[in-house]
């Protein structure tokens, strides 16, 4: 099934049209140079209770990152890591996994590091060849993959086990960054995120989060169209890369329950609620295109997956918590736990 079959560019300019006469993002950036020789390294660390807020250094950005760790409840013990990765907002806002859902409660009991990185709104958490004016400078990937890593294994004691969790937006980033870095994440769970970045459609869908919803410019992300990087940076080209990473793959249909509906019309006054519903069946129904074009490639390279295809569901955070609950016994066994 091709994903192109989904929706036409009529489609997508209208939701594009609507969607920016409706929503006004202001989002500041750091149009700062790396400076040299200046390491990566953890700034300040102020703990409220469990949860640790670290400042760390990026060296590839040249500024401070925020990210809060919940700690386990047994802090003498090493533990693995557990990174989860907010959609388009980044945790900057409030559509987050902490404001959102109750993941954080869920996962209190359980003797893991869950961490969260604050920042990169619109960003996929990639490596930008490029600053952009509105969005700055972003090396997530070089963050993610080489720079933070390493510094909380020796802050937390950590087990070096790792896994990562990623949904919209990011759902399409953890799949990126595993293949970027193959074996740091021992599994990674990816709720709701289109793999397919390369063809006009899947460029679209990209350009939609990172121009309209967050401000900037994909030209500064991966250049034109025809650039070979958004080839480079395509989960499903370069699906390969995926093997010997245990892999949890989730998405709806795009099909509304009643609960769906009133969520998104009390949401939102009329006619945004309906238009926001709208939205979220298109962007689910798309997301499921490019999973199963994602699992298709998998199959012909006899790579191993667990997938869950729900046959109703739009793209909001209820589906991407029951997501987290479903992964966990995946997630637990990449990070060495007995669940």
């Amino acid at each position: 099934m091709k994903l192109s079959a989904l929706f036409s560019a009529a489609v997508f300019r209208t939701a594009a049209v609507t969607l920016t006469a409706a929503l006004s993002v202001a989002v500041a950036g750091s149009a700062a140079v790396a400076a040299p020789g200046k390491p990566a390294t953890i700034t300040s660390i102020t703990k409220e209770g469990r949860t640790w807020h670290l400042k760390v250094y990026s060296a590839a950005m040249d500024k401070e990152i925020k990210v809060d760790v919940q700690r386990p409840s047994d802090e003498s013990q090493p533990a693995p890591n557990l990174y989860m990765l907010n959609g388009l907002d980044a945790g900057e806002g409030t559509a987050n996994w902490k404001a959102q859902t109750k993941a954080l409660d869920w996962l209190a009991d359980k003797p893991v590091n869950v961490i969260q990185p604050i920042g990169g709104r619109g960003s996929y958490y990639t490596d930008w060849q490029q600053s952009d004016p509105v969005l700055g400078v972003n090396k997530w990937r070089t963050f993610l993959t080489e720079e933070l890593p390493p510094l909380l294994d020796r802050e937390l004691l950590s087990t070096g086990r790792n896994a990562l969790t990623g949904l919209s937006m990011s759902g399409t980033s953890v799949l990126q960054l595993a293949e970027a870095k193959p074996g740091l994440w021992n599994t990674v769970a990816a709720y709701s995120g289109c793999a397919q970045i390369a063809d006009p459609v899947g460029q679209q869908l990209v350009k939609l989060v990172v121009g309209t919803w967050s401000g900037g410019d994909v030209q500064n992300m991966y250049g034109p169209p025809d650039s070979p990087l958004w080839s480079q940076n395509d989960p499903v080209i370069n699906a390969e890369k995926l093997r010997g990473t245990q892999l949890y793959i989730s998405t709806g249909s795009g099909i509304p329950v009643a609960a769906d509906v009133q969520y998104y019309l009390n949401s939102a006054p009329a006619p945004m609620g309906g238009v926001n519903l709208g939205l979220g069946m298109l962007i689910e129904a798309g997301v499921n295109g490019c999973t199963h074009n994602l699992k298709n490639k998998l199959d012909s390279l006899n790579i191993p997956a667990t997938y869950q295809f729900d046959p109703v569901g739009t793209h909001y955070w209820p589906y991407w918590e029951q997501a987290l609950h479903d992964s966990w016994p995946l997630l637990a066994q990449g990070m060495g736990l007995t669940n």
